[in-house]
């Protein structure tokens, strides 16, 4: 962690493997300054932690986790810790864990159920509304939003393809609700898209991004004045950043 007058302060979790691949992995802090994140033991199997400002880091697993994912791993201001992780099959879930430790499991409506499909929760907003995926019983991926009070509200977008691997990804919400991500089509090509609040999605594709298998437009993030954020893929497979203003 590095403060606003730029001093440094490192740690470990408690429980954080020291070989190759394992270790501590902060993803996201809150203006608090409290951090989420996830931990690899000295036997790989991945758990979340959340650190306090002062330093106190509390480990948690959600019920049935194998193994506690957190490369999209999120906590706004209230404390709230979206994430998701792996049952003993293989399955996908995503779960909300409370300031106060509580934790909850929730599954997106046609998420599949064997290993490698379910649901996978984005980074949470200010208002508790979360973004994310899931992959259904014959591997196509879809969007959704899941609002504070537990509601989802699944979408795919207009070029999104339907076959395995393929199909529309939920990465950030602002707080108007705004939401923003990237749909891999019939042809494997990435491309952008802005879902407003009402479900109307707009798709997007940076001028200079290639157009063959694997190239094309990503996106990452969006702020609260709706500027959206990621990168392109060119022709030559070279990445690049952008800003695509509203």
């Amino acid at each position: 962690m590095r403060g606003a007058n730029g001093k440094f302060t490192t740690f470990d979790a408690p429980g954080a493997g020291s070989s190759p691949g394992q270790g501590t992995d902060p993803f996201a802090i809150n203006p608090a300054g409290t951090i989420s994140g996830i931990y690899f033991d000295s036997g790989g199997v991945g758990h979340g932690f959340v650190r306090s400002r002062r330093g106190r880091i509390t480990s948690f697993d959600p019920v049935g986790s194998v193994f506690t994912a957190g490369d999209t791993l999120g906590i706004n201001p209230a404390g709230t810790i979206s994430g998701f992780y792996f049952d003993s099959n293989g399955v996908l879930h995503g779960y909300v864990r409370n300031r106060h430790g509580a934790i909850i499991t929730t599954d997106a409506p046609g998420a599949g159920t064997v290993a490698n499909q379910g649901t996978i929760l984005e980074m949470i907003n200010v208002v508790g509304t979360i973004p994310g995926i899931s992959i259904d019983a014959n591997g196509v991926i879809h969007g959704f939003v899941r609002s504070a009070d537990g509601k989802f509200t699944t979408f795919d977008a207009p070029a999104a393809g339907t076959s395995s691997g393929q199909g529309t990804f939920a990465l950030a919400t602002n707080p108007s609700g705004v939401t923003v991500g990237e749909s891999i089509d019939a042809n494997n090509v990435n491309h952008g898209f802005v879902r407003a609040k009402d479900g109307t999605i707009t798709g997007f594709d940076v001028p200079a991004a290639g157009t063959a298998p694997g190239q094309g437009t990503l996106s990452f993030s969006i702020n609260p004045a709706g500027e959206a954020m990621g990168a392109y893929i060119d022709s030559n497979g070279a990445n690049h950043g952008y800003v695509r203003t509203p």
